[in-house]
């Protein structure tokens, strides 16, 4: 237990894990995931160049992350499997940080260790680590701050208060140049540790003189991304927000975050038969009325959504078992039937309330001897809530700018409320997690490989498809195979995405005519100009205009019965003679 202590072996062996379950995922193939794609040709133009080069797509500034890529490039040579490593680099770094964070708030290592493997373990973050997409290296950037800010409260001295605090600034400013909210840690989180720290003065003047310097670099960075060409920028405001919109996409992602810590959250379902009877009854109609509602709406509408909330284009954790944005003709196959939504929503649902329960119960307190010996309650507060609200807003703004939400915006949102969910537990729960939260963890695992695995199956089954039919003579740019596909191929016929969005150069982004109505619509035509499609890639065969005499090909579907196919259907009406 000393070496154990001594060389944090529990925190490397999360760490590991994130590791393990992603190798095992085989996240391998040779398109865009996603956003991801024109960010790895980014890195590869900066490797190449030394330049970072925008190319319509990017409303990121992406720094860090393109920097730490192109060590992976060097290394391992250009691919986009390479350059996805290094997010994997950052999902392994931010468990062992998480680990640590976690015990240095009074979390005891083995409930620290549990609550950081149900984070990294989940399907969201899973999927996420192995893609070039800016969620992880932005994560990386708030939970690393966050350590810091925790070990300067912690110091005793102040020139060890001080360096952390730089040691906060410098981390957050550096890698938060990869997704700018991640910012809210030099901007909302070390301000907060200051104000706890305002009776040392020397701490105060010297933090205040860090956050001053944090500040301009972000500025200074902001202003630069400003002047680059092709940046695709999204304001923070629009002239007609529309608030409805926004609170009902937020309302979405709060119902997401039960099921993403899943194995820490159903801890607290139990709890609720130590409550009133009369408040179990309210509990239990507020619950069953919900599922009613849901059930209804599942055939109906989408005015209330069952678990996995985010089942909408978009979104990474959804019923499908794939990241459910590809726009591929015809209904991918189902991977969570309703009955399984269900289930996942009595838990999600049911653990919330169960945790409200703890929470407005007085006297539930353990004796003093199992308090933690970390920061306290009130720390807490003032350090965490207002970022979770600067966050959170931030949000809303998002949603009433792209009109949506998506799930992976959640994970900004997931470190301080494990933090919170944990301790809560600890001290008027029991001292140790059950048993129970390590087995979840284990599922949640399995179902993350597993939808990790699927994923990255589907998107080489659509390189299979395009190579046959590109083998066959056919030109890229005659097929469509889903939005993100695309995107690859407009790029090597152009040197940025035909985005509306981008203001500079004012004359980058060309009208498209709309396409004749037909039974085909590609997404986001006007942003690939050089796609004049005559096949597609479809989840059915007799989409649009019907199958095309190329043969199938089949993808493995883990958890699943019949693997997957996906078939080449003509996207406009074969030539009659």
């Amino acid at each position: 237990m000393r070496y154990v202590r001594r060389f944090h072996l529990q925190a490397i062996f999360c760490g590991l894990a994130v590791l393990v379950c992603v190798l095992i995922s085989r996240p391998f193939t040779t398109m865009s995931v996603c956003d991801d794609g024109p960010y790895i040709l980014m890195a590869r133009t900066l490797a190449d160049t030394g330049h970072i080069v925008y190319n319509g797509w990017g409303a990121s500034m992406m720094a860090a992350q393109l920097y730490l890529a192109v060590v992976f490039i060097k290394l391992f040579g250009f691919s986009f499997t390479s350059v996805r490593m290094s997010t994997l680099f950052f999902a392994v770094l931010i468990a062992w940080v998480v680990q640590r964070t976690l015990v240095r708030t009074g979390i005891t290592e083995r409930n620290a260790t549990i609550g950081t493997l149900a984070l990294v373990l989940s399907p969201l973050y899973l999927m996420l680590s192995a893609t070039f997409m800016t969620d992880i290296s932005g994560l990386f950037a708030i939970v690393i701050c966050l350590y810091g800010c925790i070990r300067a409260l912690q110091t005793s001295t102040d020139r060890s208060a001080i360096a952390w605090l730089f040691f906060a600034v410098a981390t957050n400013a550096i890698c938060g140049s990869s997704r700018q909210i991640a910012w809210l840690g030099v901007l909302v989180m070390v301000p907060s540790t200051l104000w706890l720290l305002r009776f040392r003065r020397r701490v105060l003047l010297s933090g205040a003189v860090a956050v001053l310097a944090g500040t301009l670099f972000i500025l200074a960075c902001m202003y630069w991304l400003k002047l680059q060409p092709y940046v695709f920028p999204v304001p923070l405001f629009v002239s007609h927000f529309p608030i409805r919109e926004a609170l009902w996409e937020l309302s979405y992602l709060l119902l997401e975050i039960p099921f993403l810590l899943l194995p820490i959250v159903a801890l607290f379902l139990p709890e609720i038969r130590k409550s009133r009877p009369r408040e179990i009854f309210i509990l239990s109609a507020a619950l069953l009325g919900y599922l009613v509602i849901a059930i209804y709406s599942h055939t109906h509408s989408q005015l209330i959504r069952l678990e996995p909330t985010a089942s909408r284009p978009g979104s990474w954790v959804g019923v499908h078992g794939i990241f459910e944005g590809g726009a591929l003709y015809g209904t991918p196959p189902l991977f969570l039937d309703l009955k399984t939504q269900i289930l996942l929503t009595v838990l999600s649902l049911g653990s919330a309330l169960g945790v409200g329960a703890v929470i407005f119960q007085t006297g539930r307190t353990l004796p003093p001897e199992h308090a933690p010996a970390g920061i306290s309650w009130k720390q807490l507060g003032v350090l965490l809530l207002p970022f979770e609200l600067a966050y959170t807003l931030l949000l809303i703004a998002a949603a009433g700018t792209m009109h949506a939400i998506f799930d992976r915006y959640a994970l900004g949102l997931l470190g301080p409320l494990l933090i919170c969910l944990i301790r809560l537990y600890q001290e008027r729960v029991q001292r140790s997690l059950p048993l129970a939260s390590a087995l979840l963890v284990g599922v949640m695992a399995v179902y993350g490989v597993s939808v990790t695995h699927n994923n990255f199956a589907v998107n080489r089954a659509r390189v299979a498809l395009v190579d046959e039919l590109q083998a066959n003579g056919i030109p890229d740019t005659s097929i469509d195979g889903g939005w993100d596909y695309n995107f690859d191929v407009e790029l090597r016929h152009a040197d940025h995405i035909n985005n509306p969005g981008i203001k500079n150069p004012a004359d980058a982004y060309v009208p498209v005519p709309s396409p004749p109505p037909g039974k085909c619509e590609m997404w986001w035509y006007d942003r690939t100009p050089h796609i004049h499609p005559l096949y597609s890639v479809s989840f059915e065969p007799n989409a649009c205009y019907g199958p095309a005499p190329f043969a199938p090909v089949h993808y493995s579907r883990w958890l699943s019965r019949t693997p997957g196919t996906l078939y080449v259907v003509r996207f406009a009406p074969p030539a009659t003679p």
